[in-house]
């Protein structure tokens, strides 16, 4: 692993880094905040955080204001991606919502895609195992958010594997990919027109087939999001009903898609995280 950055941020560090990655086929790059917990060389939980389209690993830790309440609680916070880079996949640059900077978090399964575009595998297997061997990250206390496409892989992640994320939550999120404009590129390109492979990442289709996460999920959704309608959180609180699984949606009337919103609640979805990975009141 190489380092490409650190500033001193909040009492902790924030670093950029790269590693060739085995998932991806491609050399990668992260962002990673550290609390001073973790300089001391103790174990703290941390919070994967999953950026939307077109973003890198930058874009959170720069526009979410999220690192102040990060170090606040001890929280040490990890940034992917998006999307594989370098990958030379001819139709990868043609389009914001598909190819570079737009991996969607899933594993395609359709040439040439399936080479490098393995989102699914390197963020929920391959980044906290390479993490958590080079640093003081405790892999037993693990929570994942992610805004607009990162906030549907986030609550797939948390809905498949409960046992590694322990807490879950989503600025805007993608709810039901399978059924919207978005969701339908992606099945006829990474998926070769498979619609079934929806069924790994699907939110509502897999709070449908039984998934579950470990505790409640919490989803801010601005009222004003020019993308309201291929969001469909009302499909999500709905699915989420019928399963019996707990989700808190908090709709804004006068927010829309931007990190301007996911500022505005960004201290909360924090504390979220802190209550169920940390001893703190209301956990």
């Amino acid at each position: 692993m190489k380092e490409l950055e650190r500033h001193e941020c909040c009492e902790g560090e924030v670093r950029f880094l790269t590693f060739p990655s085995q998932a991806l086929g491609l050399p990668t790059k992260l962002g990673l905040f550290l609390p001073k917990a973790a300089l001391e060389g103790k174990k703290v939980p941390v919070v994967y955080a999953l950026a939307g389209l077109t973003c890198t690993q930058e874009t959170f830790l720069i526009k979410a204001n999220a690192v102040r309440y990060a170090a606040e609680h001890g929280l040490a916070l990890v940034t992917p991606d998006t999307s594989p880079r370098g990958a030379q996949v001819a139709a990868e640059d043609e389009a914001y919502d598909l190819g570079t900077g737009a991996g969607f978090y899933v594993d395609a399964t359709a040439q040439p895609w399936a080479a490098h575009y393995r989102m699914w595998s390197y963020v929920g297997q391959e980044l906290p195992g390479v993490l958590e061997a080079a640093f003081p990250l405790d892999g037993e206390r693990c929570g994942i958010m992610g805004h607009s496409m990162g906030g549907m892989g986030a609550l797939a992640f948390g809905l498949r594997n409960p046992r590694k994320w322990k807490t879950v939550s989503a600025f805007a999120p993608i709810c039901a990919p399978a059924r919207v404009p978005w969701g339908q590129k992606v099945t006829e390109t990474y998926f070769g027109g498979d619609e079934a492979q929806w069924r790994h990442y699907d939110p509502c289709l897999l709070l449908t087939e039984g998934y579950r996460t470990a505790g409640k999920i919490l989803v801010d959704q601005g009222l004003k999001d020019e993308f309201l309608p291929i969001l469909c959180p009302d499909l999500l609180e709905q699915a989420a009903r019928e399963a019996g699984q707990p989700l808190e949606l908090r709709r804004h009337k006068l927010y829309d898609h931007s990190y301007w919103f996911v500022q505005s609640f960004i201290a909360s979805q924090i504390l979220h995280h802190a209550r169920g990975l940390t001893s703190q009141p209301g956990g």
